[in-house]
């Protein structure tokens, strides 16, 4: 799970503002640094969700690179250096901000589209804590971001990823509701599963000064960085859960300072 790349440390010039988005953009050299570290497991699996779902993968363990939050650097940064591997990415957009300074148009959605890779809805407004929302609210924002982008693309978007990781079982069962195949979620686990008939993934987050070498155990699928990303992961979980609005206050907080 990636986000935004960037030729500099301007992190601010793409996608969403603040040190807690920040953690998750790299700089272009780290980034190709990266593509390089996974380029021996993903060349034998380069795979899209809809290889997985139809069972025409090839041998091996899947690898599949996502891109969240719909940046604007998604165009010029990213989508040129995965192709030069021969692979194509999910990028998942949040359709409310569409054509703001430093997200996505929708031409740049369209020619992204166009080249071969898969747009998938983020939300419609990007939600802080979308499992916390009414059962209206979730479908409210799958249907708006659905019916947005399917209609730049000019045909029907059928995946979707998770805002922030905030996922429960309603979250996933009104993306199927709202005709998402695939949800993509911020566990980080290789393990899939269905609910509400919706195929749901977890992916291992990646973020800035995280080690290509790490990076690449990962899509090998080693254990101990999973398990590294599991257990970090298991606590977060813990945190937003007993602290619901009082987890991010304090995680902003932290972040500022830091």
């Amino acid at each position: 799970m990636y986000h935004d790349v960037l030729p500099d440390d301007r992190f601010d010039a793409s996608g969403f503002p603040g040190p807690g988005a920040a953690r998750y953009k790299l700089r272009v050299d780290e980034f190709e640094r990266h593509l390089s570290a996974i380029s021996p497991a993903r060349a034998k699996a380069g795979v899209t969700v809809f290889d997985l779902r139809a069972g025409t993968s090839r041998s091996g363990l899947p690898v599949l690179l996502t891109f969240d939050d719909g940046g604007a650097t998604a165009a010029s940064q990213i989508v040129d250096r995965i192709e030069r591997f021969g692979w194509r990415g999910h990028f998942f957009i949040p359709t409310n901000y569409l054509g703001k300074a430093t997200f996505l148009d929708r031409a740049a959605i369209r020619e992204i589209h166009r080249r071969g890779h898969v747009i998938g809805s983020h939300s419609a407004s990007h939600p802080p804590r979308l499992s916390a929302c009414t059962r209206a609210r979730m479908l409210e924002e799958w249907r708006t971001s659905v019916a947005v982008l399917s209609d730049i693309v000019g045909e029907r978007v059928r995946i979707a990823s998770v805002p922030e990781g905030y996922y429960s079982p309603l979250v996933g069962e009104t993306a199927a509701e709202a005709g998402m195949e695939a949800l993509f979620t911020s566990e980080p686990t290789s393990r899939c599963r269905r609910d509400g008939g919706c195929l749901v993934l977890g992916r291992h987050a990646v973020q800035r000064g995280m080690s290509p070498a790490a990076v690449g155990a990962l899509a090998a699928g080693r254990l101990l960085p999973a398990l590294q990303q599991s257990l970090l992961w298991g606590v977060k979980e813990i945190g937003k859960q007993v602290g619901g609005e009082h987890y991010l206050k304090l995680r902003t907080l932290l972040l500022r300072r830091r």
